[in-house]
């Protein structure tokens, strides 16, 4: 897999999608708008049901509900994961990241533009709330 940027400060979820997917930003973009979903909108930065309802439209099946992250050793092959978990006005916002386990290798795939890369091994560093499992790849 490989990291896509974020063209809008909000537009994380796009992101992750498009990373899991293999579509260039622009085109999820295009197709997450067409199903009402749009970058600017503060939800999906504190709701799931856009990115899964995205996800299902490109035909990747996420898992039900969030899971508690316990280790990293324990995350599935690929995941969304939940990182820079807050609450904000009794509302959680977090950044949406991808994890990859493959090739005997881990990394997450961070969106944000102006990382020094957006393949990320610094574990330590990211502290993930909960994740949502990822099945259903071409």
């Amino acid at each position: 897999m490989r990291p896509i940027v974020q063209l809008e400060s909000t537009g994380c979820g796009i992101a992750a999608t498009s990373a899991i997917v293999g579509f260039p930003y622009a085109k999820t973009k295009l197709i997450a708008n067409s199903l009402g979903i749009f970058a600017h909108d503060k939800s999906l930065w504190s709701e799931t049901a856009h990115v899964r309802k995205l996800l299902l439209h490109l035909g990747i099946r996420a898992g039900l509900g969030e899971s508690p992250f316990k280790s990293w050793e324990s995350l599935p092959d690929i995941a969304l994961l939940a990182i820079k978990w807050r609450i904000k006005n009794n509302k959680p916002y977090w950044h949406w990241v991808v994890f990859v386990r493959e090739h005997g290798q881990s990394y997450v795939l961070d969106s944000k533009k102006g990382l020094r890369t957006n393949i990320r091994t610094d574990f330590g560093r990211m502290k993930p709330k909960w994740f949502i499992p990822v099945t259903g790849l071409k």
